[in-house]
Formats: C-alpha cells, sequence, structure tokens
C-alpha cells in the first residue's frame, strides 16, 4: 500500500465508501422507509378504529337511551302476559268507587304496528259522582286509558247509590312482543245486576 500513489488512495477510499453504502446504507434505508410506510399505514387504521369507535360509543349511547325508554313506556302500555293483572284493576277501581258493574266483556285485540288495542265495552251503574271518581282513578292508573263511545242516562226507578246508568269502551293498549301474534277474544263475563 506504500506504493500507491495519492489518487490511488482516493480510488480505494472512494471504492471503500460505495461498498458500505450499497452493503450497509442503501439497505438499511430500504428498511427505513418500508418501516415509515408500515407505520403510516398502521396510524391510518388507528384512525380509522378511534373514528369506528366514536360511532360505537354514539350507537351504545342511543341504544341506552332508547331501552329507558322502552322500560318506561312498558309501565304505560303492558306486555300481554299482564292483561289479567289489568282487568282485575279495572274492576277493583269500579267496586272502590262504588259503582256496579253491569257489564264487562273484554275483546279481542286489534293488531297495529308494534301495539295492540284492546277495547273493554263496560256497563256501570251508580250515581254521577261516583262515576267521575271512577274516571278519576282511571286516569291516574300507571297504564293509558282511552274512554270512547260514552253516553249517560238517568235510571227509572233511582235510589241514593243507584242514579244513572253510563256504557262506554275502555281502550287500552298491550306491547306487541317479538314473534306473537294477536290473543283470541277473551270471553264475555255474565252480566251482572244491580241489587
Amino acid at each position: 500500500m506504500k506504493n500507491l500513489p495519492w489518487y490511488g488512495y482516493i480510488i480505494l477510499t472512494v471504492v471503500i465508501l460505495g461498498a458500505a453504502f450499497f452493503l450497509y446504507f442503501k439497505p438499511q434505508h430500504a428498511e427505513l422507509n418500508r418501516i415509515k410506510a408500515a407505520r403510516q399505514t398502521v396510524e391510518r387504521e388507528v384512525q380509522s378504529l378511534q373514528e369506528k369507535k366514536q360511532q360505537l360509543d354514539k350507537i351504545e349511547a342511543e341504544l341506552a337511551t332508547l331501552t329507558q325508554t322502552l322500560k318506561e313506556l312498558e309501565v304505560i302500555i303492558p306486555l300481554r302476559k299482564e292483561t289479567d293483572v289489568i282487568l282485575r284493576r279495572v274492576q277493583q277501581m269500579a267496586f272502590d268507587s262504588r259503582l256496579d258493574l253491569v257489564r264487562f266483556t273484554p275483546r279481542g285485540e286489534i293488531n297495529r304496528e308494534f301495539y295492540s288495542e284492546w277495547p273493554i265495552p263496560m256497563e256501570i251503574r251508580g250515581s254521577y259522582h261516583n262515576l267521575a271518581s271512577f274516571f278519576d282513578r282511571l286516569s291516574k292508573f300507571a297504564r293509558i286509558f282511552n274512554i270512547e263511545n260514552f253516553t249517560i242516562k238517568a235510571l227509572n226507578n233511582q235510589t241514593d247509590d243507584l242514579t244513572i246508568s253510563s256504557t262506554f269502551t275502555a281502550k287500552t293498549y298491550v306491547f306487541l312482543e317479538e314473534g306473537t301474534e294477536a290473543a283470541p277474544a277473551a270471553k264475555p263475563q255474565p252480566k251482572r245486576r244491580a241489587t
């Protein structure tokens, strides 16, 4: 090496640097570029997942709100399995209002989109104030009731407790559970006579 001219050292240095570049630095640079590209891909995926997580959180919050709303509505629109309880409560309200329940004939349900209408024709005898008391109790009942086809007339043979007769249809609503059909029409109960 001592016999090399000065430019030989320069050539040898260039060859060593070139070999180092192609053997070490260029593969390292390619690996670095590959890692940067992989990092960018991962960052895009993370950003996409964060956006989806935000959407999922929003959907979960809406679902929680809708579930709470459904629980609140189930209080006023009962499930079918609660219908016998409702019938007993309405009869008890009439009794507590000191009314004579002459006719109480629940009919079959009328299906709607997610609920059924359930008409209950009734005939009640008693006093005007007791009838008002019954309607007041019915309005405070947790379930929704609409009164339709309401008529009222004075009785021919009046007593202190029996002055009027009223017929009407008390309509309530039943929440349709998934996969259920309307219940068959309820059997009418025998008429009760005023005593």
